[in-house]
């Protein structure tokens, strides 16, 4: 289990697979299922990539769960899938209402308008290339439905980024898993990939706050001017 700074760091848990695992106890790879299928159209601050190279990690040391890797790669690949095609009927029974709602806790329209601004961006391989980006993996799908993508090409490129992101990142935990520094610093890795899970997000944030920036602070004098400014004229 992770420390508790650590824990902290991860939201008391919310973003720990590893507790999550520990949570499901013998029927791990069955929670790691439900998690993977949660998180890909409902609920998008579940762990993800982490979960999926844990999994991974841990067939390699055969502990917690112990079934081949082949099939563990077969069935996170499917429950992609399955909740990419749950969440594009959805999207598409539902309609724009789906979006059309306000702030909430774990609703932000601002993720909607990238979504969007990530599919008119990337077009058709969009569907692929979100797997890899938390958030806008999860509301992709949502939005496809929402568009009326037809649904052939939809499940196709569903199929395509469900193989390249289930499986391909748990292989990726299993071959790392059998490298001696990473067994032997198991929570370290899991924070760094938590961390890169999160990086998108932080760079969007950054760039955002970047964008709406007053350039009169990038000058000393002319900062000082803007802050005399603001004081005797509030408004």
């Amino acid at each position: 289990m992770l420390t508790d700074p650590q824990g902290l760091l991860l939201l008391g848990g919310l973003l720990d697979p590893q507790y999550l695992i520990d949570q499901f106890g013998t029927y791990a790879l069955w929670g790691a299922l439900l998690v993977i299928f949660i998180e890909c159209w409902l609920f998008p601050f579940l762990p993800g990539d982490s979960l999926l190279f844990l999994v991974g990690l841990l067939i390699s040391q055969q502990e917690q769960i112990t079934v081949p890797l082949w099939l563990a790669c077969l069935l996170l690949t499917v429950s992609a899938i399955a909740s990419n095609v749950v969440g594009y009927g959805v999207g598409a029974r539902v309609g724009p209402a789906i979006f059309n709602k306000p702030d909430s806790r774990f609703f932000k329209q601002s993720h909607v308008d990238k979504t969007f601004a990530f599919f008119d961006k990337y077009g058709n391989r969009a569907i692929v290339l979100a797997r890899f980006v938390p958030i806008v993996r999860t509301f992709i799908t949502l939005a496809a439905g929402v568009g009326h993508m037809p649904f052939r090409r939809f499940i196709t490129y569903s199929a395509i980024g469900g193989v390249l992101w289930a499986t391909g990142v748990t292989l990726l935990g299993y071959w790392l898993g059998q490298v001696d520094f990473v067994a032997r610093h198991i929570d370290l890795i899991l924070l760094g990939v938590v961390a890169l899970s999160v990086l998108p997000i932080a760079f969007e944030a950054l760039r955002a706050r970047s964008a709406n920036r007053d350039e009169r602070y990038d000058d000393e004098h002319e900062r000082e001017q803007v802050l005399r400014d603001e004081v005797t004229d509030p408004d």
